[in-house]
């Protein structure tokens, strides 16, 4: 059974360490249980994949009606997280994790906590969502703003169109923040 621990830092966010089982063949590690997370009804509607270069910082995310559930396949990424749901005991408040490589996590986001990464290697992340992907539930918060000061530690990294564009907490109405889930 793997160890799981709220985050110290944001309510909801659901941080497991797994536990692999190694012998002379290889490896087996239970990535995922629905039973690990009793306080969301889950229904996995989708699982994706996402492969990036050394230096790509994907985010910050956040949606209205999907939960996230990350697994590091390959590499190491440094996941920034930040709770800008008006009505959370922890609003305001920012977290960073390592995942991958040596530090084998399963990381539970909820409703409303803005997340993304810095892929430190190459890195293949895959993830469940209980919600399928269209778009219309995809909003974001700039990965450098300077009321969340994420400690990503790199200078310059390589930030898609859509993630650069994306504005500064303050300059998002409270009617464009989700609650939380």
């Amino acid at each position: 059974m793997p160890h799981i621990q709220e985050s110290a830092f944001i309510r909801d966010v659901q941080i497991v360490t797994l536990q692999p089982f190694v012998e002379e063949r290889g490896r087996f590690m239970e990535l995922f249980r629905k039973e690990w997370f009793p306080q969301r009804s889950w229904e996995i509607i989708q699982s994706n994949r996402s492969d990036s270069r050394a230096g790509v910082l994907r985010g910050l995310h956040y949606h209205f009606g999907q939960v996230d559930y990350w697994y590091v396949v390959n590499g190491r990424m440094r996941v920034g997280l930040a709770d800008i749901r008006p009505d959370s005991p922890t609003c305001g408040a920012t977290q960073t994790i390592e995942m991958g490589e040596e530090n084998q996590l399963g990381l539970f986001i909820p409703i409303g906590v803005a997340h993304g990464f810095i892929a430190l290697t190459q890195v293949t992340l895959t993830y469940i969502v209980d919600n399928t992907y269209d778009g219309v539930d995809e909003y974001g918060v700039a990965w450098n703003d300077p009321d969340l000061a994420l400690p990503w530690d790199v200078d310059i990294p390589t930030v898609s169109l859509r993630d650069a564009a994306n504005r500064f907490l303050r300059d998002i109405p409270a009617a464009e923040l989700p609650r939380r889930g």
